[in-house]
Formats: C-alpha cells, structure tokens, sequence
C-alpha cells in the first residue's frame, strides 16, 4: 500500500512538473498592455534591464523553455494571453518585440518555427 502511495505521489509530481505554474494566470493582461509603465517594466525585466516582480521573474524563466517547446507547458489560457501579448508588440511596439526576439531568438530559429503559424492566425511577422 505504501509503495502505491509513493508512486501515485511520484506520478502526479511529474505531471505536475510538465505543466508551467498558473498563479499568475489571473493578471489582467489589458492592463499591462494599456500601462506604458508597466508594459516597460516587463520588458525591462526580461531584457536584464530592470528590475522584476515575481510574475516577472516567472516569465523570464519559463520564456525560454516555452519558446522551445511550442508551449506544451502552457495552459491554454497562458497560449492564448502569449497570442495577445505577441500580437500587441508586434502591432504596437515593433522595437520592442525586435529586441525581445534579438535576445530570446538571435539565430531565428523559433520566429521561422512560428511564423507561418501566425500568418494562418492574422498575426503579420
């Protein structure tokens, strides 16, 4: 019985592993978006350039991992908030997202995985 125990426990630690925390899930996204301030603070945060809030520092962390795993970690309701977040910057901050992609994709690699992708979405690249 003990032994079931342990590896049920083992287990659900593993699948639990695979999957980004969703704590952060709840942060209105609009707001961010709307806020000079705050979307610089991000940014800043995941170019190395500032300061960084806990969510901050989650997304810095996780960014690399879910930009090579097509975000198979991702909930979906972090896949559809990465949609939005990447539509705006591409739209309303190219500078920006070109600095993002300079530092998190230098050799291209992801922005080609991605690019006919967001095409087939209205996202233009």
């Amino acid at each position: 019985m003990k032994l079931v125990l342990v590896a049920v426990c083992l287990i659900f630690g593993v699948v639990s592993a695979q999957k980004y925390t969703t704590k952060y899930d709840n942060i209105n996204l609009d707001d961010i978006l709307k806020s000079e301030r705050l979307l610089n603070n991000y940014f800043n945060c995941l170019m190395e350039k500032g300061k960084c809030t806990p969510d901050g520092n989650e997304l810095k962390r996780t960014l690399p991992d879910a930009l090579k795993t097509d975000c198979s970690k991702c909930s979906e309701k972090q896949k559809a908030g990465t949609e939005r977040v990447l539509r705006f910057l591409i739209e309303k901050k190219p500078n920006q997202y070109a600095e993002l992609q300079k530092k998190y994709d230098p050799e291209g690699i992801y922005y080609s995985k991605y690019e006919k992708e967001a095409e087939t979405r209205g996202i233009k690249v």
